[in-house]
């Protein structure tokens, strides 16, 4: 793979993507479509900014619609439905990872629209709590929540470390 900075894809069509592509592709890649990112079900590594920062994360489940787990989320619209997205993340570093896998993750919509991640639970399965503190080898499974409008068509799901603030950000491509 190559540097943070640079879009590299890899076998599999991992996509990894730096801050300064992430928003060109997010800006031209969702108004063109699906790319040469990762499908469900594939891993990308991805470096946080600390060192010895290092995550495996695998998109392994979308549903879409995701009903709410209790009564409907507060300030919800009848104009919005929720996406729950399963993620597996894996420390694969040397240094404790701590973060917030909703604040990490978005999904795109084809319009260019960004949504970020909510901790809203759903019938979908367990959320992740709203920190996840993993030691190295450790891992942990679990849903992040997107509200998004009912006719979006979403194209990707991203997820960067450190808040989603890292410089590399990985990118999986929706059906």
């Amino acid at each position: 793979m190559t540097s943070g900075s640079d879009r590299s894809t890899v076998p599999g069509g991992l996509g990894r993507l730096g801050v300064g592509m992430g928003v060109l592709v997010l800006a031209v890649g969702a108004l063109l479509g699906p790319g040469a990112e990762a499908g469900s079900g594939e891993t990308i590594s991805l470096v946080g900014g600390e060192p010895g920062v290092r995550l495996d994360v695998t998109l392994t489940r979308e549903v879409d619609p995701a009903g709410p787990a209790t009564a409907v989320p507060a300030a919800f619209r009848v104009d919005e439905r929720l996406v729950a997205v399963r993620f597996r993340l894996e420390n694969t570093g040397s240094a404790v990872h701590e973060d917030s896998p909703a604040a990490c993750a978005h999904v795109l919509d084809s319009a260019g629209h960004r949504f970020a991640g909510t901790d809203t639970p759903t019938t979908a399965g367990a959320a992740f709590p709203t920190t996840v503190t993993l030691d190295p080898g450790g891992t942990a499974e679990g849903f992040v929540t997107f509200r998004v409008p009912q006719d979006a068509a979403l194209v990707a799901v991203q997820y960067a470390l450190d808040g989603g603030l890292a410089d590399d950000v990985g990118q999986w491509s929706l059906a």
